[in-house]
């Protein structure tokens, strides 16, 4: 489980210096097919993917299981889904969270915010179907080391505060801190691409709205986070040139990269998803890189969110 440390605070081995660079690499969707598996193992062995969450309802989730047992080094948290999915309780027991007339979740996260406005989400159904999904990577012999959510849903105050309590009452205090490090993705690389554009101003707009009361709640609930994440706005934009360019802006602190590595095959196309032929390329860019890379270019050391892994990962809260 990764650890906390104020800055400031000299107590412990486990403590850096504000002037340190650390990161955590997460790689999403385990379990979604086996061409994400494989892609997730690949990056793992490769030395770049330190950490991943998992799909508790995903399609090859025993197979991430059995693969996850294979990888001691790697930190394996729950990829809660409340978004764009079905759920893993009946449909009669999370109804609040299901699209009108359907069994699944909300299709997208603009959905699920005007629900949240419209304070249709129960915070009691939230909070049983998070801990079900955990459960079930607990159940199925998962060390759970952090978790986070598909499309980051857990930005909001109002679902984040369920997810704490079903992710306590499972023993799992670090989480993701779903707000971009300002600035890696720099304006003028994102004016030739409208997709960038549109996500890096999404995220500085939520950001702004939103991440210091989410910190508030996180740290009010004893949970431990990272300083931020890269990655989120270029999400099913990223090559290995965007990487670098992102890895060299990453400021001093303990940072958490997001990635979707995968492979874009047929079980692929038989899932409801955005990011296809991206998932191949940024397996590519993950690949060009090694622990020792991160540290010899760019001055960070790779971490994981597991206690047991041999850099934990010391989190220096604002």
């Amino acid at each position: 489980m990764a650890q906390s440390s104020r800055p400031g605070n000299s107590g412990g081995s486990d403590c850096y210096t504000l002037s340190m660079k650390r990161l955590i690499v997460n790689a999403d969707d385990f379990g979604l097919t086996q061409g994400v598996n494989r892609a997730v193992v690949i990056c793992h062995e490769r030395g770049i993917v330190s950490s991943t969450t998992l799909m508790a309802t995903g399609a090859c989730f025993d197979e991430a299981v059995l693969l996850a047992a294979a990888l001691p080094r790697l930190s394996v948290g729950c990829h809660v889904v409340l978004v764009d999915g079905e759920p893993l309780l009946p449909a009669g027991e999370v109804d609040s969270l299901l699209a009108p007339g359907t069994k699944r979740f909300y299709h997208s996260i603009g959905e699920v915010l005007q629900a949240v406005t419209r304070g249709r989400f129960k915070a009691c159904e939230i909070e049983a179907e998070a801990a079900a999904q955990i459960a079930r990577l607990r159940n199925a012999g998962i060390r759970v080391s952090h978790f986070d959510t598909h499309k980051h849903t857990h930005m909001f105050p109002s679902i984040l505060r369920p997810l704490l309590r079903a992710a306590s009452t499972h023993g799992v205090t670090a989480l993701r801190n779903p707000f971009e490090v300002p600035g890696v993705v720099r304006i003028g690389e994102a004016l030739g691409n409208r997709k960038l554009l549109l996500r890096k101003a999404q995220t500085a707009v939520l950001r702004v709205l939103l991440r210091s009361r989410w910190l508030k709640a996180v740290h009010s609930a004893g949970f431990t986070t990272t300083d931020g994440s890269l990655g989120i706005a270029a999400t099913g934009t990223l090559n290995a040139a965007s990487l670098r360019a992102m890895l060299a802006r990453m400021p001093p602190g303990t940072w958490e990269l997001v990635c979707h590595p995968g492979y874009n095959d047929r079980d692929l196309g038989l899932v409801r998803t955005k990011l296809r032929e991206s998932r191949e390329v940024e397996m590519a860019a993950l690949q060009s890189l090694s622990a020792a890379d991160l540290r010899e270019e760019f001055g960070a050391e790779l971490l994981s969110f597991a206690r047991n892994s041999s850099h934990p990962a010391t989190v220096a809260n604002i």
